[in-house]
């Protein structure tokens, strides 16, 4: 283990206490109570130095990884929401000019030596680094299309199960898409990022991976108006 500071470059940290804090505040159906997560700061904050202080190493598997920056995206989101709170939409908290001066442009989370945004992690850490677009279905921006957070941290020992879970979870949610054999209205984030759903498959072959109703592959296709108003 190799100390730089308060910065430990090591193992990967335990997402037992996010786990915990995940099951008290967030419910089946993905609604957060962040006044809980305001009245348990101490704790939620003992968890955010815990990623703070111990960024990912090249010693750590790919799952580790992964399940580190998803989790970071997650709590930080939270961390965002609870400084600002009461807040109606995640969008209220900047301006409207994507990767300028929106709320996922703001430099607030500390990982190591990094200053980042949340654009940077999703983008930079977790789409360049891994080509698995089901992080999609994994990643949550506080808002209500947004597929649901789920009540536990993502871990590198069950993250495909958790992953695949969360693409059945959020696919087979009839208000997020809307699905029949012949016409489907997905979520928007399959037009935002189209390119990650069909680099191998077409995006009809991808979402049948995770639906109990199965689409044709003439199916049409429509795109449903994303809610951005807060997920609590």
């Amino acid at each position: 283990m190799v100390c730089s500071g308060t910065v430990i470059y090591g193992q990967a940290p335990d997402h037992k206490v996010f786990s915990e804090l995940l099951t008290k505040y967030v419910s089946k159906d993905g609604k957060v109570n962040y006044t809980g997560f305001i009245d348990d700061r101490e704790l939620f904050q003992r968890y955010l130095n815990s990623l703070s202080q111990n960024p990912p190493t090249k010693s750590w598997t790919a799952n580790q990884r992964k399940a580190y920056w998803i989790n970071a995206y997650n709590a930080f989101t939270i961390k965002l929401i609870v400084d600002n709170y009461p807040v109606k939409s995640i969008k209220d908290l900047g301006g409207w000019i994507y990767k300028v001066n929106t709320a996922w442009d703001i430099r607030f989370i500390k990982i190591g030596t990094e200053t980042l945004d949340l654009n940077n992690i999703e983008h930079e850490k977790l789409r360049r680094e891994f080509d698995d677009p089901r992080i999609h279905f994994a990643i949550v921006c506080a808002s209500k299309s947004c597929p649901k957070l789920m009540n536990e941290a993502y871990v590198a020992e069950k993250l495909e199960e958790q992953l695949d879970q969360a693409g059945r979870s959020f696919l087979n949610d009839p208000s997020r898409n809307k699905i029949s054999r012949n016409n489907v209205e997905l979520s928007s984030i399959f037009k935002w990022y189209k390119g990650d759903f069909t680099k191998k498959t077409t995006l009809i072959e991808f979402v049948n991976r995770f639906t109990t109703q199965k689409i044709s592959r003439d199916a049409a296709i429509g795109y449903l108006d994303y809610d951005w108003s807060l997920n609590e």
